[in-house]
């Protein structure tokens, strides 16, 4: 075989440990980046904070609890979830205390307690709570178990450690005063109707238990004071806390979007160190230490620089999504715009991947609420004028309808379809289906009510 020697031109691509941090500090979301300018503050001496700045001090000006849907509308600067911050369990467990408990049946309410969840309901049965219970004492009973069972269920809130909601909502109706309005025939309906309560089937349910309509919507009065999810008023401890990333304000008649000040800790490098550095050759630094300090001062500036390239991108991204949905943030989710990734990726020159990366899990604060960037992308509907319609505006329009409609005769998606279409927006009836259930709103027939 020949041996010979052959020059071959290519171009190759490669990413520098620059643009490899840089890429992956655009896809952090700011608790995310917090938790990495954390780790870097302790890893590298020559980045620090200013003095009047910290990372602990930054966290707790700006935390905000959303939830995961989309967008949630705000409530003072931010929206956040809970009514307390006491667990179910630990307020069981105080009642527990107050109430003169045995040794025995002390370890057999520990077990129950434990085995509800953040609902308020009993998760195993009575079998496996006797089982558990056993393990600790075998001389404990079935009717042991039981007994402290029944005395759990009679703490607050009512009905908890119930093991179904007809259990549930019976444990509360029997507290109530044996004079109140209606509570015979709610208990009747509860213990043997609750399906076709579900279901709002009203009329099988008139046959079936003989009620008359008024007595039928006294029923439903009194159930509607009732709670059936006991649990959900205490803090399960599992709450996602966000940052802001972006905050958006009027300014001289138009909306503006600004960097969130509590997203742009001002890191620095170190002074001290970056002299060191510049006089290594009269300070007397030995060739290591000079070596040290040379290279943590290079990563110190380039994680300075990624982050700030991570700002600079994030807030070209939002203002061109703010530019295009004025007026989403003047009148509302009505007001949406369709608008698709490559609608940014063209106007601000970039790949719709990084568009893609930049939205998601970043979080723009304005008076409408806080929303992640991506709620404000959807897709189109045509108008019989030749304009486009914005899906989220739809939706908000199918729940508008639906918030407005007569609760005893709710509007079918045929109705609601023929509705849109008198304002110019031809949507399939499948697709308003669609469209409802997202937003979690039940079918026609399940929304019907007597009150």
């Amino acid at each position: 075989m020949k041996q010979g020697l052959q020059l071959k031109f290519g171009q190759n691509l490669t990413m520098t440990p620059q643009l490899q941090q840089a890429i992956r500090l655009l896809q952090l979301s700011s608790l995310e980046l917090q938790q990495e300018i954390q780790e870097a503050l302790e890893n590298n001496p020559l980045l620090e904070l200013p003095e009047e700045e910290s990372v602990s001090n930054w966290e707790q000006n700006v935390s905000a609890s959303i939830s995961s849907s989309a967008g949630v509308a705000a409530e003072d600067d931010y929206v956040y979830q809970g009514e307390t911050n006491e667990s179910l369990q630990d307020y069981l467990i105080w009642q527990m205390r107050l109430s003169h408990f045995s040794e025995t049946d002390e370890q057999i309410a520990l077990i129950i307690i434990d085995a509800i969840d953040d609902s308020g309901y009993l998760t195993q049965s009575l079998d496996e709570v006797l089982a558990a219970a056993q393990q600790q004492d075998d001389e404990i009973t079935a009717e042991e178990v039981a007994v402290v069972l029944k005395r759990i269920q009679h703490f607050e809130p009512l009905g908890v450690a119930s093991r179904s909601v007809r259990e549930c909502l019976l444990l509360q109706l029997n507290q109530l005063p044996s004079d109140t309005p209606a509570l015979a025939a709610t208990k009747n309906v509860v213990d043997n109707y609750l399906e076709l309560l579900g279901k709002r089937d009203y009329r099988t349910l008139a046959r079936k238990s003989r009620l008359k309509e008024n007595v039928i919507r006294n029923v439903l009065e009194l159930l509607q004071q009732l709670n059936p999810r006991p649990g959900d008023s205490f803090s399960s401890g599992e709450s996602d806390y966000i940052i802001p990333d972006i905050q958006v304000r009027k300014h001289n008649g138009r909306w503006i979007a600004e960097l969130h000040p509590a997203s742009m800790p001002k890191l620095r490098v170190n002074e001290t160190y970056a002299a060191m550095h510049s006089n290594r050759h009269n300070n007397g630094c030995s060739s290591g230490d000079a070596d040290y300090i040379k290279q943590h001062l290079q990563e110190a500036r380039w994680f300075i620089k990624s982050i700030e390239s991570r700002n600079e991108t994030l807030l070209k991204v939002a203002h061109c999504i703010v530019q295009r949905q004025q007026a989403f943030f003047e009148y509302g989710p009505e007001s949406m715009k369709p608008m698709i990734l490559s609608d940014v990726a063209d106007s601000i020159d970039m790949h719709e991947s990084t568009i893609s990366r930049v939205t998601t899990q970043k979080f723009m604060h304005s008076p409408q609420g806080v929303f992640e960037l991506k709620y404000f992308f959807s897709s189109h509907v045509s108008t019989d004028e030749g304009g486009e319609y914005s899906s989220t505006a739809i939706r908000a329009l199918i729940r508008k309808l639906v918030a407005a409609e007569n609760p005893g005769k709710p509007l079918s998606d045929n109705k609601l379809a023929t509705l849109l279409a008198d304002q110019g927006i031809q949507v399939a009836r499948r697709t308003i289906a669609k469209y409802r259930e997202s937003l979690n709103i039940p079918s026609s027939s399940q929304r019907k009510s007597l009150l």
